[in-house]
């Protein structure tokens, strides 16, 4: 038996503070936006995109009942469906980024593959905030 003990990068990956050089970089947790819109996956899409559509958000982050992200409704996404299930319309397993990650490197993936958001997660996916492609350049990573 072993029980695991979390190291550096754990605390890290769950966003807690660090000091160092290194420490006054702009990381992904410093601009994530917490307040996000959730979902579950047997959710009806109207009733999402209606909830969505009333917080001013173009995205929703389908979470389980620990809040560990399964997958994404994107602008696209969030127009399809009616009376289908989230599971069904989602994006799953969306990629995703540690609150200790530089804001350069989002910025760079994200231009890369064209997002306009990406889910911030602790290291066991448990979801902090959602980072908007406009946050982060204007954080001053462009």
């Amino acid at each position: 038996m072993y029980d695991y003990v979390g190291g550096k990068l754990d605390w890290l990956a769950a966003g807690l503070a660090s000091e160092g050089t290194n420490a006054t970089r702009p990381r992904a947790g410093d601009v994530a936006r917490r307040e996000v819109p959730t979902c579950g996956l047997e959710e009806p899409m109207r009733a999402v995109r209606e909830r969505v559509a009333a917080t001013g958000w173009n995205a929703c982050v389908v979470v389980n009942e620990e809040r560990v992200v399964l997958g994404l409704l994107r602008a696209e996404e969030l127009q399809k469906g009616h009376d289908e299930q989230v599971q069904r319309v989602m994006r799953p397993g969306p990629s995703t980024f540690r609150p200790h990650v530089p804001l350069d490197d989002i910025l760079k993936f994200m231009v890369a593959h064209d997002l306009p958001n990406t889910p911030i997660t602790t290291s066991d996916g448990t979801l902090v905030g959602l980072i908007r492609r406009e946050d982060v350049a204007h954080s001053g990573s462009e």
